[in-house]
Formats: C-alpha cells, structure tokens, sequence
C-alpha cells in the first residue's frame, strides 16, 4: 500500500518450559519503529514487542553455537523479519554462555536437536503464531554446534562413538574435542542412545560452519530436503578436514561454499565488546577479514536460500 512503513524487525521474548526452562528470542516483521537495542555484547536493531504483521512467510528456527546465545545471529534474524518470516531462536538449555553443563553429558548430540523440536511445537501451538505459519514454510539455520543440530532435523545420525574415536585417535582437532567431542565418561561410554532426531516438519535447512565428523556418514545419503553448507577456510575451532570439507564430500547434494580467509566466527554477528571463551574472542577475525561486509552478503543469501526454497506464496 502506497506511504505504507516499511517492514521491519519485531521481537518479542518467550520461554519454552520443560526439564529445563528455555529462553527464546523471536523476531517477525512489523510495521513499528525498530531501535538499537544494546543486550550484553550485541546490539540488535529492533522494535521491542511491536505489533506483528501477519501472516508471516514462514518460520525459521536459528540454533547457535556452544556456549553462545539466542541473539549471537541478531542480524540474520532481522532480515529474515524484514523480509515476512519469523524467526524462534532459543538459548540452548545446557549450552550457552552461562551454562555449558550438556557439553560433558552423553546425551549432548541428541538433546541438542531435541531442544529445537520442542520449540518448533511451542512455536505452532502458541496462540499468536497458530494459524499464521503457511503449511510446509519451516526452514532451520544453524551455526556449528547449531548447524550439526540442523542437520540432525534433516536426517543426519550422530554416532556418539565416532566422536570418542576420533578424539582418541586424532591429535590435530582438539578444540572441537575440548569443546565437547569427546564428551561422556568412560561408565556411559557404550550408552545405547537414540540420535534419529529426523524432523519432516522442517523443509529446508542451512547450515553455517557445523560440526561434522559426529554423523553415521551413511545416515547424510538421507538428507533429501534443500540444504546450504557455509564453512570458513580459516576456521580454526573445527578442523576443515574433519568437518567442513568432510561434510562437503559427503553431502554431494549440498549448496556449498568455503569463505575465503574467513575464520570460525565469521558467521556470528559482530560482538560490541571482547567476549572470552575456551574457543578464543568471537569478534576476532582473520587479519584482512571484513566481517560486517560478508554479514551483509550472508544475510541476503539466507533469505534468498530460504525464499528459493519455499517458492511464492499463492495471490
């Protein structure tokens, strides 16, 4: 409609309970005026519980990484609004910047999936959202441990004994295995868990600099839906060799791309201030990368991969 404010990012705040209660952040396009609105290191350009404008043009679901949080992508999900989806991205329970308890836990590499189910049936159930999802627009979008969580809604099986034997036997990932690969003791070493977290709710999946060598590599040739992998050259926290490129070649019917000079961190959105964590500072970046011109770029390929994906939605 002519003189019509364009769209811009809502966000509201909502919490999934269960065992663990989990804090999401959801983002939608509204008409409402968006500001800067400083939360910890990060600084998303929003307009705090604005009114929605429905009906969205899907739902994504954003995972972050280990220890990070629901707004370390506060950008990719603003521009998902702005351009008609919503967007629930939670703080994972058990493996966030204030919690990393999960990362030790047998159970890490099926919890982790889980968690973005149950708050995929929060989302469809809750009584603003319920009815204004079209059917079969539920995509995912997921940063290393977030993308190994994606994948894992697509089809892929985590094989938790692979990342024990991998940790044991290699010497030259050792962040990943620091970081929780070679997680669970000896006493539940040969648990018998189930890793089937298939979700054929999600129809579309892209993933950013995920954790690959934990997958069955025969449960990858399941993955049938549209699928997009980014990974870094530079990534320094998730050996290539073990995770991105060995994904690449097994996931032959993957959109790929390898981001010259990018380090690990390249797909979070920029940090205000020096964050610590045992994977190093998430705003450093390679010298001569330029973060905020690639985020830029990042961003209109994920709606793009997401609006391809879904096609047009009927007059």
């Amino acid at each position: 409609m002519a003189g019509e404010t364009a769209l811009q990012a809502g966000m509201k705040t909502m919490t999934v309970h269960g065992k663990e209660p989990m804090p999401v952040a959801l983002f939608y396009p509204t008409r409402a005026q968006a500001r800067v609105m400083t939360v910890g290191p990060f600084a998303p350009f929003v307009a705090f519980n604005g009114a929605p404008e429905l009906p969205v043009k899907g739902l994504i679901l954003l995972s972050h990484g280990t220890g990070g949080s629901q707004l370390a992508h506060h950008n990719l999900a603003r521009q998902l609004a702005q351009n008609g989806y919503l967007v629930a991205a939670p703080q994972h329970p058990g493996d966030n910047w204030e919690d990393r308890s999960l990362a030790s836990s047998a159970t890490y590499f099926a919890e982790r999936p889980r968690q973005l189910s149950r708050l995929l049936d929060a989302v469809l159930a809750d009584s603003q959202w319920r009815g204004q999802i079209p059917a079969g627009r539920i995509g995912a979008l997921g940063f290393s441990a977030g993308g190994f969580s994606v994948l894992a809604l697509a089809g892929g099986i985590a094989d938790r004994q692979r990342a024990l034997r991998h940790c044991a036997e290699t010497d030259d990932d050792s962040l990943f295995c620091r970081l929780g690969g070679d997680s669970a003791n000896a006493a539940d070493a040969t648990a018998v868990i189930d890793f089937d977290l298939l979700d054929p709710r999600v129809r579309a999946v892209f993933a950013m600099a995920p954790i690959g060598v934990v997958f069955a590599p025969e449960s990858l040739a399941r993955i049938k839906l549209p699928l997009k992998l980014v990974t870094a050259a530079k990534d320094e926290v998730l050996t290539p060799k073990y995770h991105g490129d060995w994904l690449r070649a097994r996931l032959p019917q993957a959109e790929f791309e390898q981001v010259p000079n990018a380090g690990h961190f390249a797909f979070m959105a920029q940090p205000t201030m020096p964050l610590m964590s045992d994977a190093g500072d998430p705003g450093d970046n390679p010298p001569g990368f330029d973060r905020p011109a690639y985020l830029l770029r990042l961003e209109r390929q994920v709606v793009e991969f997401f609006d391809k994906n879904f096609g047009e939605l009927p007059a």
